[in-house]
């Protein structure tokens, strides 16, 4: 896939809005009218309210309510539609899709100039969910999921992703873009074809800005940058390290909070997908599918995950900012899952249950 370029179309939605085929070498896609009887899009969207007791922005997207919930496999909106008729992809097949989300958290980045309110003016401040929620659909495979994709198809999940980092940091009024992945039901997914889904969101997320003031501080104190500094560290420890080519490191954090948990680092500073060279994308996708099959290999059945990529832009508040992957699953045993209780859910106080090391060890030895 090195240097190659994927095929992407752009085709209409019943409601207006558009969805994007990316396609393999090769694949041409052959969409066809959509035909369902939509509703017309209108004004009702989500708010978000400022939190003072945090400083932290909370959406309410009281519209999500009446989102699809876990259909039957021919019900599903994800596989493809030959008709026009029955899903959100209306076409016979596909590689790989991204469409805006019909039951958006946060909607409206289309051009138009955005700020936030100041939210320590006032005891109450809210605003309108300004931002954009996307579907990605990796394959039109109900069945599949992406650690059984082709390292060519992971690839072009990655260079969608890359296209729609790039589409919505450049729009007005994102502060934050943000691709990720549930999967499995104790996750609390509500469809089960390999999907994810990309988020634009108007302010830094609250795990962001504080993982970013940790690394200011860090560079006050030092003088270098912390998630480099830690990476260098996991590798000259090695105990923790699971998977590593040229330019990537997967590894398990020194303080892992969840069951499972692997970061998956650049061997370079980079600030998000569009900063990575071809090869580094190629690298990428690799190991990243490496590390998601050696998931899948812990136990007799899949393990539910959290996949986040945390990217940063080219700013003066964000520059301290290094993009990597972090993987995470609740499942603690074969029968087993890690629920967040009270410590967790209500003071955002980790307890591990299983020493990174032995986790690091495990996985080491579920080499595809």
């Amino acid at each position: 896939m090195t240097g190659a370029v994927p095929h992407r179309l752009p085709w209409p939605l019943a409601d207006g809005r558009e969805i994007l085929f990316f396609s393999l070498p090769g694949h041409r896609p052959a969409p066809v009218t959509d035909r369902r009887p939509l509703p017309a899009r209108g004004d009702d969207r989500s708010q978000v309210r400022f939190d003072r007791q945090t400083g932290q922005w909370v959406a309410i997207a009281a519209l999500r309510q009446d989102r699809t919930y876990l259909p039957s496999a021919d019900q599903c909106p994800l596989c493809p539609s030959p008709s026009g008729a029955t899903s959100e992809v209306p076409a016979s097949d596909y590689d790989v899709v991204v469409f805006e989300n019909r039951f958006p958290s946060l909607s409206g980045a289309d051009g138009r100039a955005f700020t936030l309110p100041d939210g320590g003016v006032d005891d109450f401040v809210d605003a309108v969910g300004h931002g954009r929620c996307e579907v990605i659909s990796f394959s039109s495979s109900h069945h599949t999921s992406f650690a059984e994709l082709t390292v060519p198809h992971a690839r072009l999940v990655v260079d969608a992703w890359r296209h729609r980092t790039a589409d919505l940091m450049s729009r007005p009024g994102i502060e934050q873009v943000f691709c990720f992945e549930n999967r499995g039901e104790e996750i609390g997914v509500t469809l089960n074809h390999p999907h994810g889904q990309i988020y634009g969101y108007p302010y830094l997320t609250p795990r962001t800005a504080h993982m970013l003031a940790e690394a200011r501080a860090h560079r006050v104190r030092h003088g270098t940058n912390l998630f480099a500094d830690i990476l260098a560290r996991e590798i000259a420890a090695g105990v923790r390290v699971v998977a590593r080519n040229d330019l990537f490191t997967a590894f398990v954090p020194f303080a892992a909070r969840w069951p499972v948990e692997v970061h998956l680092y650049p061997n370079r500073k980079v600030g998000n997908l569009c900063e990575l060279s071809d090869a580094e994308l190629d690298a990428f996708a690799a190991i990243y599918r490496d590390v998601l099959t050696r998931f899948d290999r812990m136990y007799s059945a899949p393990l539910p995950y959290i996949s986040a990529l945390h990217q940063y832009r080219d700013t003066e508040s964000q520059r301290e900012g290094y993009f990597h992957v972090e993987l995470m699953s609740l499942r603690r045993s074969a029968t087993k899952l890690k629920y967040l209780a009270g410590s967790e859910s209500a003071m955002d106080a980790f307890i591990g249950d299983v020493l990174p090391e032995t986790v690091a060890r495990r996985l080491r030895e579920l080499a595809p």
